[in-house]
């Protein structure tokens, strides 16, 4: 046994392969013992995917900053007047990705934007349609759940509809953005003009069941309670148990900084990063894949996590700005050289992936 006698149950779970509850997810966030869930979630983690750590040497592009949403979480958006308010054409973000070109071994685009209050679906889907054109050879992970509600609430299609325009555009899979909590008290006070729980969930069932894989994510560290965090893992890991196609899940902390949130919310602590991230991997017990997003973690940090149930660390990213834009202090991008030494001093073995998780190149050491 690795712990004392108040979690021994739980470590027998953990360690038979037995499903955690919602009062098991509840009393792991009352475990001060960092330690120890570190290394339950480093066993799963090893158990269920080997030493192999992901990544994706890939470029972000973010087509617009103009946002009717006004989430109180969000430093990105602006309003259509406002001061570095912008919205590319089709040659300005072929032009972002053409920078990123120098990179030979570029091998993915990242296309998230904000609800633009005048473009059309077919605004974003001719960007799309455009950067596939000029780049076939890169795969394409874009828009979250939110994006995708909105394309389907501005053009009248359903969410089926608007995901098949998508797919014949170049679209291979969906990014996991926007869930933040899927809890309607927090959204209906943080960010009420957006997909609703249900909705984001929609979207990803709808898109699992044409063969679309998406990502899932979780925003925390500002008004949510810490049953809020346990149920919206709870959410997750019911649809996944019902379509199986959640790829990888990503903890967000909170950068509260040039936000609605900034004077009344202080910046999540390493501790709480790395206990949520071992947490999760703990009660996600059907995703394989657990990112550790460096560009909110900060690198040491999603470093670290490779050590707390994390087998993913994102990618090279080229250019982040819609978190930078809340105070991320991490770089704007890594080199893939950087990227893979960190990994393997982590004591783990670097590989390059596409946004299905198809492995690119292996560095064994």
């Amino acid at each position: 046994m690795y712990c004392n006698a108040e979690y021994q149950d739980i470590e027998e779970k953990i360690l038979s392969g037995k499903r955690l509850s919602k009062e098991d997810g509840l009393r792991l966030f009352d475990c001060n013992d960092l330690s120890w869930l570190g290394n339950m979630a480093d066993i799963v983690r090893k158990c269920k995917c080997g030493d192999i750590v992901y990544y994706n040497v890939n470029c972000h592009v973010n087509l617009t900053n103009m946002c009717t949403s006004k989430c109180k979480f969000c430093a990105f958006g602006r309003d259509k007047d406002a001061k570095g308010a912008y919205a590319m054409s089709p040659e300005e973000a072929i032009a972002v990705v053409e920078d990123a070109m120098q990179d030979p071994d570029l091998a993915g685009l990242h296309v998230v934007s904000g609800l633009h209050p005048e473009w059309h679906f077919d605004d974003y889907l001719y960007r799309l349609q455009a950067l596939h054109d000029r780049f076939p050879s890169l795969y394409l992970k874009g828009f979250t759940g939110v994006e995708i509600t909105h394309f389907a609430k501005i053009s009248g299609l359903s969410v089926a509809e608007v995901l098949s325009k998508l797919k014949n555009a170049g679209l291979q899979a969906i990014a996991g953005g926007g869930a933040e909590i899927l809890c309607d008290r927090v959204r209906q006070e943080l960010c009420p003009e957006k997909a609703t729980a249900k909705e984001w969930l929609e979207v990803a069932r709808v898109a699992h069941g044409m063969g679309i894989k998406s990502n899932a994510s979780m925003l925390y560290g500002h008004i949510e309670t810490m049953e809020e965090r346990v149920d919206h893992l709870l959410k997750l890991r019911e649809l996944q148990d019902e379509t199986g196609g959640f790829q990888t899940f990503i903890c967000f902390p909170f950068l509260p900084k040039n936000t609605e949130l900034g004077k009344q919310v202080q910046q999540t602590s390493m501790w709480d990063d790395l206990k949520t991230m071992a947490i999760s991997r703990l009660m996600l017990d059907n995703f394989t894949n657990i990112k550790a997003y460096w560009v909110m973690l900060t690198v040491p940090v999603a470093q670290l996590a490779l050590s707390f149930g994390a087998n993913d660390i994102d990618g090279t990213v080229h250019k982040e700005t819609i978190l930078h834009d809340a105070g991320a202090t991490s770089p704007t991008a890594l080199s893939e050289d950087y990227i893979i030494r960190i990994v393997r001093e982590a004591g783990r073995i670097p590989a390059s992936c596409d946004c299905n998780f198809n492995i690119i190149r292996r560095f064994d050491q």
